[in-house]
């Protein structure tokens, strides 16, 4: 399940001080979210793998594969944690390889104030060689976020072992910042 990628990857530190690319990814908001657009305060950009609708089975070996579980819990923390936040100057959005009607189901039965974004052509994916993983014929990205501020990569947290807690986490280093 491991991907060359994914051992090139190490702890994302090399995308440190690399410049956001200009890759317009579509949002479950309706709008198009071009990456590279320098935003005042910061962006932090939590990627998970994907999140199933309760009717759907999850995808074959989903409890082995490390990191897979916990996207659900993961976006409901950045929801419950949103106003602080955006209180500490930052924005959310989250993004998986997921279609955006897809995304849009979770969004409305989750109840999050902010918008997901599709990576499902791997646009942003290829162009920061972010490390993936390959299940039932899905191309899924492994959990990590980003935290840009002026349109330039600050820090990557990589890998996001308690993904439940990570909003937590967001919040203590913002705090630091």
């Amino acid at each position: 399940m491991r991907s060359t990628r994914d051992k090139n990857f190490a702890d994302g530190a090399r995308l440190v001080g690399f410049p956001m690319p200009h890759i317009q990814l579509p949002a479950t908001d309706g709008g198009i979210f071009d990456l590279g657009i320098a935003r005042p305060g910061w962006l932090i950009i939590y990627c998970y793998p994907r999140t199933s609708s309760p009717d759907t089975p999850t995808p074959t070996d989903w409890d082995v594969i490390p990191g897979a579980r916990g996207c659900t819990p993961q976006s409901c923390a950045f929801r419950d944690h949103y106003r602080e936040l955006q209180q500490k100057g930052a924005d959310v959005v989250g993004l998986s390889t997921q279609s955006t009607q897809y995304q849009a189901e979770m969004v409305n039965r989750l109840h999050l104030p902010f918008p997901v974004l599709s990576d499902q052509k791997l646009a942003l994916a290829t162009a920061l060689q972010l490390p993936v993983f390959h299940v039932d014929g899905m191309t899924l990205l492994r959990r990590l976020t980003l935290a840009i501020k002026d349109g330039v990569i600050r820090h990557v947290f990589y890998p996001v072992t308690q993904p439940e807690n990570h909003a937590d986490e967001i919040l203590s280093w913002l705090d630091l910042q």
